[in-house]
């Protein structure tokens, strides 16, 4: 599976003419590809287990509603610097938590679209050097069995129908009916996405969406229910929007998400910058 800036930029060689292929690469972004480890292979995150929380720091709550599961942790200072944003933390601990309706049978349920249920989903940045001790997990959950993640540099690319992608092959941005899309973009796109289905779990670069661009609904949900698809500030707040990470189902740590979803948390780069992860935000998608 192509996965690295050469072999894009190769492809969009092939494919485009020379100024498309210009605009469709400074699309592309590096992220962090995680996968269970193994053998001897260091560990950069775990999915599942029990997170160690910084002394005196309660487990995250969605109130009224309970307790929420914990579903990851991310060592920063294991990531390789070269995958990640310029002003993602170099050393420290993200831990992510998500209210997956084990307390309710999934009665409740986090969406992005309605800001009542955002306490769904946290994350905690617990700084380097900090004492923390192992969480006993709260009564009503049970912990996803702990997999170990190894963490390798990758190059990542916009979806296909992300408007930006579109725009930058076709030159155009206005919306564009897929019956229209040219022949050479068209199998531009086939050599590109073919075989590059895996989701995965991974931290920053573009979003491997399920079912269209996760900014977008991000944005809609920041500017109001009300707001129309076809308001030109969308694209404007979706811009604003970076992946902090994605967790995709994963059966070693007997997560499922919806039909074999994913859980994509996301920021804004100056929330990133000064360490404000309480300003992250969930969205999730499923087939």
């Amino acid at each position: 599976m192509t996965t690295s800036l050469e072999s894009y930029e190769a492809l969009a060689a092939e494919h485009l003419p020379p100024d498309a292929a210009a605009r469709w690469t400074a699309l592309l972004r590096p992220c962090v590809r995680l996968r269970k480890a193994s053998g001897t292979e260091p560990t950069a995150a775990q999915l599942g287990g029990k997170p160690l929380l910084p002394a005196g720091t309660p487990w995250p709550e969605w109130p009224d509603h309970g307790p929420l599961s914990f579903i990851a942790s991310i060592n920063c200072a294991a990531l390789p610097r070269d995958g990640v944003h310029p002003v993602f933390p170099a050393d420290g601990t993200l831990l992510l938590f998500y209210f997956d309706g084990q307390i309710d049978d999934g009665d409740a349920m986090v969406w992005a679209a309605d800001p009542e249920t955002w306490a769904g989903a946290r994350v905690l940045y617990v700084p380097a050097g900090t004492q923390s001790a192992t969480a006993a997990t709260p009564t009503g959950l049970d912990p996803y069995p702990r997999v170990d993640l190894t963490a390798a540099a990758r190059c990542s690319v916009p979806d296909p129908w992300h408007p930006r992608s579109l725009a930058a092959l076709t030159n155009d941005d206005a919306p564009l009916d897929p019956r229209e899309i040219p022949s050479h973009i068209k199998t531009f796109m086939d050599a590109v996405y073919s075989g590059n289905n895996s989701i995965g779990h991974q931290v920053g670069g573009h979003a491997h969406p399920v079912q269209g661009p996760v900014e977008y609904e991000i944005a809609h949900a920041m500017l109001g229910s009300k707001t129309l698809w076809t308001d030109p500030r969308l694209d404007e707040e979706a811009q604003r929007w970076l992946l902090l990470a994605q967790i995709d189902t994963d059966t070693d740590a007997n997560m499922t998400w919806g039909d074999c979803g994913t859980l994509y948390w996301l920021i804004r780069p100056e929330d990133l910058a000064a360490r404000r992860f309480e300003e992250a935000k969930l969205t999730w998608q499923c087939c």
